[in-house]
């Protein structure tokens, strides 16, 4: 059995490789995490309470409205019991906004709708609200002009008009934003150089010609001004993430995964400690255990077959398959390992190749530097029916090491098939420390066809933002809805604060 058999067995069975002693297992105290549910709620934990602090449609300012399918989430820290939260908008569903009658008005709503927004949160007792008509509210959407950060034009043009598809992201050590262009193909289509056009979904491209290109990058804010642009440094794809830190070497590096099914997983080298505006572009080949670079001056055969850089970092993906890059499963939210330096993946399934619970990749760089072209890998963790969770999506760790995560199980799938028994996505929580060290833990349940999105710790880790994502996603009409969160009427994304003993304990490596 060969390697890639081997761990599609291990996602098959559920059995797990993970950082903990096998042995210890079977003295350790009792404890259970939630059990799956398919109710219309959130569920959380005993010992957590959870709170809506701001949903789909509640105004920000005088004129701005908090956006659609709220996803990834980032804490910008104006004082101890203040702060400005990013909030991505991805997609949008035309059921919920305007209908799905493709006219110019239907679609201007829609544009309005994503792209993320900037909304200041205070600490008020041990609540956190949101202030609103805060000088720092505001929102960048589908017609903000986003500059180019690239020496040449980009289809002819030094701006883009609007971000939209913004899934995960990341933040710099200079305290930018980066969010993630991902499924841009749905709104514009896509025109791959050798193959044939993609069609949109929601075919904004029929009332606004505006070229694909211009989306699919990893764009930066500055949470303090909204001011933004898109970084063409670190190519063009269905990006999920941007998780950036620095080499030993003191220059900024960032990962960055492409969600499809078979695509693969980047690493951008900057020249410089404090931009990401100019470096060189990587990509993974887990055979060999290198990091490939994708400059046409380091590449025969991208010189062979690209006209200049500009045009690889648009066909990144294509670039990537010329090298030699390793096929991957839907490479999604990364992170990094506080215990070890390690760098983790999720990769949430490839239902093609019959992976269909997922596993979170193991990418150890040689000498634990970021900046190092080699390294080797293995698998952190695998979802299964033995661990019980499937389809890991979003990261995050704690002080302590424990790894928190969210999983994505398609609103059409739940508790069908391979899904059967595994309920609405969760939050889940695995232990590195404590009496129950090793173990999975399931702390919170979504509602009916959502995902849990964007964990993201308050600086004082005594709360917890969380995105409660598309809700009732499989809705075919407005008087048959699947879900009703959380007002009893059209569904509504949300995020959310979870707070309690439980999450304080686990934190103090108590449980």
């Amino acid at each position: 059995m060969n390697r890639r058999d081997f761990l599609q067995f291990l996602g098959a069975s559920g059995v797990t490789l993970a950082l903990f002693d096998l042995e210890s297992c079977a003295h350790q105290s009792p404890i259970s995490g939630l059990k799956p549910s398919t109710q219309d709620k959130i569920i959380t934990a005993d010992g957590l309470d959870h709170k809506i602090m701001i949903k789909w449609g509640e105004a920000i300012n005088a004129t701005e409205k908090f956006g659609f399918n709220n996803d990834f989430l980032a804490f910008h820290p104006l004082s101890e019991d203040r702060g400005i939260l990013w909030v991505n908008h991805e997609y949008v569903h035309p059921l919920f906004i305007g209908g799905f009658e493709r006219t110019k008005g239907n679609i201007d709503k829609e544009r309005k709708e994503v792209g993320g927004s900037l909304i200041e949160v205070k600490k008020v007792k041990n609540d956190w609200v949101v202030v609103k008509n805060s000088e720092y509210n505001r929102r960048l959407d589908g017609t903000t002009p986003i500059p180019f950060a690239w020496k040449q034009p980009i289809e002819g043009k030094t701006t883009a008009i609007g971000t939209m598809g913004n899934c995960a992201g990341g933040k710099t050590p200079w305290g930018t934003i980066l969010t993630c262009e991902e499924n841009y193909d749905q709104f514009w289509g896509d025109r791959p150089r050798n193959a044939p056009m993609v069609k949109s979904w929601v075919q904004w491209d029929k009332i606004y010609p505006l070229p694909p290109e211009h989306y699919g990058w990893v764009v930066e804010v500055n949470p303090l001004t909204g001011k933004s642009k898109k970084l063409i440094a670190l190519g063009r794809c269905a990006h999920e993430c941007a998780a950036v830190t620095k080499s030993k070497a003191g220059k900024i590096v960032a990962y960055t995964g492409d969600d499809a099914n078979d695509e693969h997983l980047y690493k951008f080298i900057s020249n410089s400690s404090d931009s990401l505006e100019e470096g060189k572009l990587y990509v993974a080949n887990l055979e060999k255990g290198e990091w490939l670079s994708l400059d046409i001056n380091d590449q025969p055969i991208l010189k062979r077959k690209f006209k200049d850089q500009t045009e690889i970092q648009i066909f990144a993906r294509e670039a990537a398959k010329l090298v030699g890059a390793t096929p991957l499963d839907r490479p999604e939210d990364i992170e990094f390992d506080p215990l070890t330096g390690n760098v983790l993946i999720a990769l949430t399934n490839n239902k093609p190749k019959q992976n269909y619970y997922g596993s979170i990749l193991k990418i150890m760089e040689e000498g634990n530097d970021p900046g190092s072209l080699k390294f080797q890998h293995d698998t952190f963790l695998t979802g299964g029916k033995e661990t019980g969770f499937a389809c890991p999506d979003n990261l995050l760790f704690d002080p302590r090491g424990n790894l928190w995560f969210t999983t994505d199980i398609a609103g059409t799938e739940i508790e069908k098939g391979a899904y059967s028994g595994f309920g609405n996505n969760g939050l889940f929580v695995f232990l590195r420390s404590g009496p129950n060290k090793g173990k999975v833990l399931r702390v919170a349940t979504a509602p009916v066809d959502a995902e849990f999105t964007g964990p993201c710790f308050a600086p004082d880790f005594k709360t917890l933002f969380l995105s409660v994502q598309h809700p009732g996603e499989t809705s075919k009409t407005l008087d048959k809805l699947t879900s009703t969160w959380p007002d009893g009427g059209i569904p509504k994304s949300a995020v959310i604060t979870i707070q309690g003993e439980l999450l304080e304990n686990i934190l103090n490596g108590k449980v």
